[in-house]
């Protein structure tokens, strides 16, 4: 496991993160309804949606995760064992429950499930990475889109997935370069105010990555915040100098590989 060298404090765990956020008017509409996991909250959560995703309260590189959705006979769930998708199906959320506890050691939490956007009949999602140097302000220093494979849980670069910039993204989706501008605008907006509102309960944080996505009606969500050593590697080649910024602002606290 990766063992961080450089100046840049974590902010551990996902369920605190949405706690924070949520507590933020401004944010509170663009962040999923997370529990931790139990029985009580497995069967609370089912009974108001129709997919979950469960996941380690600590964790990176889509490992770990569970797709569960319900259907008319029971409950399918979905789970990435290495780099291979299982699908199993059981008759009952008590087998549901059984099975995600005998299956992961890691303390799990509950999140509702977004259908995503798609882009060439894949789902996407969109990394924002926001940086700030010793005693300055959070920046966002690029943006990444992470398209995962056909009919895949996770969009993770890891699991199979490519790479597009949000220019290409537009031009995929048929999208004017005028309303590719205005979605970096406004994600640009949401990430900084993020920074600046887990700042104030974690001091020592230089680097953020901020995954969003849209839904099928075309809400953003805010999926996930990894502040334990955020991958950007995949720019050097598709957005030279978006990587070339990032790359500066982490050699100023310290780390010198983006890998």
């Amino acid at each position: 496991m990766f063992k961080k060298r450089y100046a840049s404090r974590n902010f551990r765990g996902k369920l605190r993160v949405c706690k924070y956020l949520s507590a933020d008017k401004k944010m509170k509409s663009h962040i999923p309804k997370t529990v931790s996991f139990s029985r009580e909250h497995l069967e609370m959560m089912l009974d108001r949606f129709d997919m979950l995703y469960v996941k380690p309260d600590f964790g990176f590189q889509g490992r770990g995760i569970f797709k569960l959705k319900r259907t008319r006979s029971g409950y399918e769930l979905y789970e990435i064992v290495g780099k291979k998708q299982i699908r199993k199906t059981f008759a009952s959320i008590s087998k549901v429950y059984h099975r995600l506890k005998k299956k992961s050691a890691s303390k799990l939490i509950i999140q509702k499930g977004i259908t995503l956007d798609r882009v060439k009949d894949r789902p996407y999602d969109i990394r924002a990475m926001v940086q700030r140097k010793p005693r300055g302000s959070w920046v966002c220093t690029g943006f990444m889109v992470k398209v995962g494979g056909r009919n895949k849980i996770v969009t993770n670069y890891y699991q199979g997935g490519a790479i597009y910039t949000m220019k290409r993204l537009g031009a995929e989706q048929g999208i004017p370069s005028k309303e590719t501008t205005g979605r970096v605008r406004k994600l640009t907006d949401i990430a900084l105010r993020i920074s600046r509102i887990l700042s104030k309960h974690r001091s020592g944080m230089h680097e953020l990555g901020i995954d969003f996505a849209y839904d099928k009606k075309g809400h953003l969500w805010v999926l996930e915040v990894n502040s334990s050593h955020p991958q950007f590697h995949p720019l050097k080649r598709l957005d030279p100098p978006a990587y070339k910024k990032m790359k500066r602002f982490a050699a100023s606290y310290g780390r010198r590989e983006a890998t």
